[in-house]
């Protein structure tokens, strides 16, 4: 037995250089055909790139990583893009709330300042407001946190009005619709994105409201300091070609 683990050990050390290796070039390989395709789309040589149908994105969200979300450069430069590239509503995150810190800034940055005009700046409450002629939601952790807790409130005071201690003794049974009724009831139930695009280092949705992404596709973008307006013209190209059989 103990020769035998001798044996095995170096060859389990083999195997595994071996799929490192192969994980590694297999990625490589990836990143080399994503930044060609970059490229070709940049230089616009294929025409497909240059008119995007988006009937089907009706609202796009963009999760931030917080650092990043302090770009406000980038940022203003990433909103540009999707007006020009056609996107009619966009709800931008971040964990920490940089973004609704610097509403005024994003707000004052627009074209046309005529335009802009401020919906909702309620506290812990989304912001909303017009940009270049896009409808711009700015939410963070906090609108989930706040949500969850009126929403629970809202369900818990609803029962305890309707019970009938005579005939129910048991205790509440909440389902998904009375969940949805009272997030929007108070206020919180907001657009559901059809697709939703990372910046960060993160590949996930970090604590984006979960109620809102029941059938969100999701995309790692990577850093915002590196983004790209082909990487961006590539992934609404590629969903605007998908077909959804359901959810919608």
């Amino acid at each position: 037995m103990i020769e035998a683990s001798v044996i095995a050990s170096p060859i389990l050390g083999v195997v595994f250089c071996l799929l490192h290796v192969i994980v590694s070039l297999v990625h490589a390989w990836s990143h080399l055909v994503h930044q060609i395709q970059c490229l070709i789309i940049s230089s616009g040589l294929l025409s497909k790139y240059q008119n995007i149908n988006l009937n089907r994105l009706r609202h796009l969200a963009v999760v931030i990583d917080s650092e990043d979300a302090k770009n406000k450069s980038k940022v203003h430069q990433l909103l540009c893009w999707l007006s020009d590239i056609g996107v009619k509503y966009v709800i931008l995150y971040d964990i920490e709330g940089v973004m609704k810190k610097s509403d005024k800034a994003y707000e004052k940055s627009s074209a046309n300042p005529s335009e802009t005009k401020c919906m909702d700046f309620a506290p812990n409450m989304p912001l909303i407001f017009d940009m270049f002629g896009m409808t711009v939601e700015i939410i963070s952790y906090t609108d989930g946190k706040e949500a969850v807790a009126k929403g629970a409130n809202y369900l818990c005071s609803n029962y305890l009005k309707n019970q009938d201690d005579t005939l129910n003794k048991l205790g509440p049974k909440f389902t998904e619709p009375d969940i949805s009724s009272a997030l929007k009831a108070v206020g919180h139930d907001g657009p559901e994105p059809d697709l939703l695009l990372v910046y960060g280092p993160a590949r996930c949705h970090l604590g984006f409201p979960a109620w809102r992404l029941r059938y969100t596709e999701i995309v790692h973008m990577g850093p915002l300091t590196s983004m790209k307006l082909s990487a961006v013209v590539k992934v609404l190209y590629d969903f605007s070609k998908k077909h959804q059989n359901y959810g919608k």
